[in-house]
């Protein structure tokens, strides 16, 4: 048995019913991007379905997998708590976020332990702010943080002044620091490079996550010899924990590319858990909706060979972690239904209704390998398939 669990990060598919609560009413990435672009090109993603969950979209005359739409059911709407619940783990306390800016007890102690002085502190665009200070950081030597709407302490830094295994050693310290009411979720190196007027963010970038705060479904699959490898940010989402290999692929099209090497190359019991960051991290996050249509269409050539290669008792799931519509005046992501899209198992064209969590996933790949474990939530969809 092999299972691929592909993550299209940021591709929400129309606001929740609680997105008032987050300020995100009228989102809807998918969506608005195809009324703000136009058509899209994207014949496999239909073919599995999406096209019967965003109006937006056209229907396929030839459906070939089950789909059906996804709440989020932890609260919050970050990459860290969409893909924990994915692997059994409902949050139920909202990591700690800034929008003043991080109090003067983490910088005072960050400052102490790096032996520098800090930039910024304060919510801004990653782009943005290296705009901002970047020459002054370059002058200083002082590392850059900020924060956004999520719960991030990012730390970015020009690779020729403070190296990208010193970048590190920050992004470390920062991580021991940030705990208890500070749990950030996610503290993250921001390497660039370039010059004033011209600098670039490199794709260096780490994170450096709070660990599961429990077992999830990667350690039950890998604690009875089912392969599970992270590809793409996998491993800094869930700091290693349960996965036995990672390759952290810098971009959407190396994390295909390795999805389709496995495989044609490797028939263990295995799952293949990938993460495309760039919807969000490229586009969705900057505001592009041209942009993200364009990733989306080249995905879709590429899932093709994915689906082509995949085998008799193969399982593919095609899924998001939460929405980050590039079309309203927020960057930040934002609290939507997200699409599940399956194929595998000889399945029929079937609507598999709205998911009441993310753990559906995790239920359902346990149920693929036998494994019977009482303690994640969720509710497989396996049955549904045949």
């Amino acid at each position: 048995m092999r299972a691929f669990l592909i993550v299209m990060d940021g591709v929400g598919i129309g606001e929740l019913p609680d997105a008032y609560e987050y300020r995100d009413q009228g989102s809807n990435t998918l969506g608005n991007t195809v009324k703000a672009v136009g058509k899209l090109d994207i014949p496999n993603l239909l073919s599995l379905g999406l096209g019967e969950l965003v109006e937006e979209l056209p229907k396929s005359s030839h459906i070939i997998g089950a789909y059906g739409k996804m709440m989020e059911k932890s609260v919050g709407k970050d990459t860290l708590i969409g893909h924990w619940e994915m692997m059994g783990i409902i949050t139920t306390e909202d990591f700690p976020t800034y929008p003043n800016g991080f109090p003067t007890e983490v910088i005072s102690r960050f400052e102490s332990e790096i032996g520098r002085k800090v930039l910024g502190n304060k919510p801004a665009s990653g782009t943005e702010i290296i705009k901002e200070l970047g020459e002054l950081h370059m002058k200083t030597g002082y590392p850059i943080v900020y924060t956004s709407a999520d719960s991030v302490f990012q730390i970015a830094a020009h690779e020729e002044i403070i190296p990208i295994e010193e970048l590190y050693r920050y992004c470390k310290i920062a991580r021991k620091i940030l705990t208890g009411k500070h749990r950030v979720a996610r503290v993250i190196a921001r390497p660039f490079l370039g010059e004033p007027g011209n600098f670039y963010r490199t794709e260096r970038r780490k994170d450096f996550s709070l660990p599961p705060p429990s077992e999830t479904v990667l350690d039950a699959l890998s604690n009875r010899g089912i392969i599970t490898i992270g590809l793409g940010k996998i491993e800094d989402i869930f700091s290693n924990q349960g996965l036995i290999e990672s390759n952290h692929t810098h971009n959407n099209e190396e994390t295909m590319s390795a999805i389709i090497e496995i495989e044609k190359s490797r028939n263990e019991n295995l799952l293949a858990f990938a993460n495309l960051s760039d919807f969000d991290t490229i586009y969705a996050h900057r505001n592009n909706p041209k942009g993200l249509a364009e990733a989306l269409e080249h995905f879709d050539v590429m899932l093709k060979d994915v689906i082509e290669n995949l085998k008799e008792d193969d399982l593919l799931i095609v899924c998001a972690d939460h929405g980050n519509d590039p079309t309203t005046p927020s960057t930040d992501h934002s609290r939507e239904y997200t699409p599940l899209l399956v194929r595998g198992l000889n399945n029929l064209p079937k609507f598999l209704g709205v998911r009441e969590t993310f753990a559906d996933i995790g239920a359902s790949i346990l149920e693929l390998f036998d494994i019977k474990e009482q303690k994640f939530p969720g509710r497989s969809f396996l049955n549904e398939l045949r």
